[in-house]
């Protein structure tokens, strides 16, 4: 809580304190300098409780235009979205996922659900060749395109979870997948109906290193 909380929350004034107002005024400079993308980074949390408030089309496009303007291997941009709508199809998509997974109920109860695919054979590749030990770099485009989503997701008021232990071949049965596109992710999304938990982090120190190990 800032000092200018503090003051607030014991209804203290200001004047009556030496040098409180010069505080208020570091408050203010902290608080101006904050930067809201890295806020928002911080603050996103997974999500898997919803309001039954819809999500707009509007809303929808929005975060579209984001995950377009994602960065990608030779901009190959190989992700494939599917707005599951149908009320059969998502209770089918819920069946593939363990009745013990956290994000059973989301799937079928969340405001919206995504299936994030990939189109392979794109990225990673240079002359229809793969010049990366990794194989095809699908994966690692998806994970930005999908943080990008969910960043912005959060920044509109959205909750959402990335979900991966299910039955990906059956997703890919029930969503049609075409040949050479697969499921990697299901991604529930609404506005939030909690606060989400804020786990342990490794520190900084446990994981940047200076010129080698």
């Amino acid at each position: 809580m800032t000092r200018i909380n503090q003051l607030v929350k014991f209804n203290i004034k200001p004047e009556h304190y030496e040098g409180v107002k010069a505080a208020l005024i570091e408050d203010k400079k902290e608080e101006d300098n904050m930067n809201p993308t890295i806020e928002t980074m911080m603050q996103r949390r997974t999500i898997r409780r919803y309001t039954d408030q819809p999500v707009t089309n509007e809303t929808m496009e929005k975060l579209y235009n984001v995950i377009e303007g994602t960065q990608s291997w030779g901009n190959t941009q190989c992700w494939e979205i599917v707005d599951v709508q149908d009320k059969k199809l998502r209770k089918q998509l819920q069946a593939t996922l363990p009745p013990k997974n956290p994000s059973y109920k989301a799937i079928a109860d969340a405001p919206r659900l995504l299936a994030v695919c990939a189109r392979k054979g794109r990225s990673g590749y240079i002359e229809d060749k793969i010049v990366n030990k990794h194989g095809d770099w699908y994966m690692y485009d998806l994970g930005l395109m999908t943080q990008n989503l969910c960043l912005a997701a959060h920044s509109l008021g959205l909750g959402t979870v990335v979900v991966g232990w299910y039955d990906l071949e059956e997703a890919e049965r029930i969503l049609n997948c075409p040949d050479g596109v697969e499921v990697v992710t299901l991604i529930p999304m609404g506005y939030r109906a909690q606060k989400g938990h804020v786990p342990t982090h490794r520190p900084v120190a446990d994981f940047v290193h200076t010129n080698t190990f």
